[in-house]
C-alpha cells in the first residue's frame, strides 16, 4: 500500500506542540477481505484483559499508577479536570473493573483493548474520510469541531489538535474524537494513534499500536508492516 511507503510523513508534530512533551505512535491498517466471523472474536481478549485489570488494580489506586498519573498531570496542563473528565484509557480501565467493556464495532474495540490493556490513550481515524497529511499543532481560535456525542463547538486558540490537510479537526488531544473521521464499521482504511505525554514510556506507547496490529489480524485487517514513532 502506498501509504506504507510513506509512513513516516504521514502525520506531522509542529515544533510548538513538542514543548508540551508529546509523543506519537502509528501505523496505517485496512480490510484485506470479509471474514465471516461465527462469534465475537475478541472474547478471549476481553476475558484477559478483565482479569488482568482486576489482579492489577482496583477503583482506588488506578489514580496512583504511574502512567495514570502522566495523563491526569497532563489533563491538569491543559486546564481539564480528570476527575471529571478522565483519560479514555483510564475509563476503559475502571469499566473493565466492573466486569464489562464496551463493544462499539470489531476494530474500534480492538483499540479499546490495546489501550486498557497500556493505559495509552489510542485514535482510530477512518482514511477514507481524513485526507493525509496530518498534523499535531496547537488551534489558531474559530476551528469547527464536531466531537463524538457531543455538540458542535468552535475552539479557543491555544488548544492541541489533530487536523488532516483541509483542516478537519480529527481530534482534541489526548481525549476526544470527532465524529467526522470516526471509524464505522464501513470503514476499510484507518490510522491509529497511540497519545504519548510526558511521564508516558515510548516502549508502552509503541506496544499499543502492536497489540492493536495482531487483534487486527484476527478480523482479517493487515498493516504496514513498521510502526513509526515521533516525539
Amino acid at each position: 500500500m502506498g501509504l506504507c511507503i510513506d509512513l513516516e510523513n504521514i502525520v506531522r508534530i509542529d515544533s510548538e506542540v513538542k514543548d508540551l512533551g508529546i509523543h506519537i505512535a502509528y501505523t496505517v491498517s485496512w480490510a484485506e477481505q470479509n471474514y465471516e466471523l461465527q462469534s465475537y472474536p475478541f472474547e478471549n481478549d476481553v476475558a484477559k484483559l478483565i482479569e488482568y485489570v482486576k489482579s492489577s488494580f482496583t477503583s482506588d489506586n488506578l489514580k496512583d499508577y504511574k502512567v495514570v498519573r502522566a495523563y491526569r498531570d497532563f489533563f491538569w496542563r491543559l486546564g481539564i479536570d480528570p476527575t471529571k473528565t478522565r483519560p479514555a484509557s483510564e475509563a476503559l480501565v475502571r469499566r473493565a473493573l466492573k466486569g464489562s467493556f464496551p463493544r462499539i464495532n470489531h476494530v474500534v474495540d480492538a483499540g479499546n483493548i490495546a489501550s486498557a490493556f497500556t493505559l495509552i490513550p489510542i485514535g482510530m481515524y477512518d482514511l477514507g474520510k481524513a485526507l493525509p497529511s496530518l498534523t499535531i499543532r496547537f488551534s489558531f481560535g474559530g476551528e469547527l469541531f464536531r466531537p463524538i456525542g457531543g455538540k458542535e463547538e468552535i475552539l479557543d486558540k491555544g488548544i492541541p489538535i489533530l487536523v488532516d490537510s483541509r483542516g478537519t479537526v480529527m481530534h482534541i488531544y489526548p481525549h476526544r474524537d470527532s465524529i467526522e473521521t470516526c471509524v464505522t464499521e464501513s470503514a476499510k482504511k484507518i490510522i491509529t494513534i497511540a497519545a504519548g505525554v510526558p511521564g508516558a514510556q515510548k516502549e508502552l506507547v509503541v506496544r499499543a499500536i502492536e497489540i492493536v496490529v495482531e487483534l487486527l489480524k484476527k478480523i482479517g485487517w493487515r498493516s504496514c508492516e513498521n510502526i513509526v514513532y515521533k516525539s
